[in-house]
């Protein structure tokens, strides 16, 4: 009987732990360009970035807010780029590894295969990839509300 509790318990402390490392890239972060800030948040198991603020906010031909003009769907075209979810369906893997997900770059309108790996708590850098990981470019993005 107290072998079965003792590893209830020990199961338990491990899915805890587990389950907190997973959620390490919650937060506000900012790609090394600055154009944006990106707040990552966890929707059933899966983290997904969503742009929450833009340097221009605003077309400086028209005056509107930005849309999303270089997607190759022209129904997506008039989506304003504020809000837009650009990192999808990433799944912890373990080791401060976040895989199985894409990231969508607004400036040429291409979804790429995507890893996160967080280096620290307030670092991780974002690789953006085709077919293979070998084959792309990593970018490292900072926390804004830096964790202590």
């Amino acid at each position: 009987m107290k072998s079965t509790l003792f590893t209830l318990v020990f199961c338990l402390f491990c899915y805890i732990g587990f389950a907190q490392d997973a959620d390490a890239i919650l937060g506000v972060w900012e790609p090394s360009n600055g154009k944006v800030k990106v707040k990552i948040d966890k929707i059933g198991d899966k983290y997904y970035g969503k742009i929450v603020w833009l340097r221009e906010p605003k077309d400086p031909e028209t005056g509107k807010p930005k849309t999303d003009i270089n997607n190759p769907d022209e129904s997506m075209q008039d989506v304003p780029l504020r809000g837009y979810r650009m990192l999808k369906d990433f799944v912890y893997v373990g080791d401060n590894t976040w895989e199985e997900g894409t990231i969508y770059d607004p400036q040429n309108g291409k979804t790429y295969s995507c890893v996160i790996t967080l280096k620290d708590e307030n670092v991780m850098d974002i690789r953006g990839y085709v077919g293979v990981k070998t084959f792309g470019r990593t970018d490292t993005w900072r926390r804004l509300v830096l964790k202590k």
